[in-house]
């Protein structure tokens, strides 16, 4: 079965939508998210964390796509 995630900046750094879920910064600055996610979520989350959050080459985030 095919799950599409998608990741859609709210406020570069901080806040970012996952499906309808808010993952967002802490106050001691780890990702925190109210709802439980799926493994494959967390892992699309932690794909564009690396590749898109931690690049400096981005100055706007933009929305990802995972399909699998």
């Amino acid at each position: 079965m095919k799950i599409e995630i998608t990741i859609t900046p709210i406020i570069d750094h901080e806040s970012y939508d996952l499906n309808g879920h808010v993952i967002y910064k802490d106050s001691l600055g780890n990702w925190s998210c109210k709802a439980d996610l799926t493994a494959r979520q967390h892992q699309a989350f932690r794909n564009y964390e690396k590749l898109i959050i931690k690049n400096e080459r981005f100055k706007k985030h933009t929305k990802a796509t995972y399909k699998g």
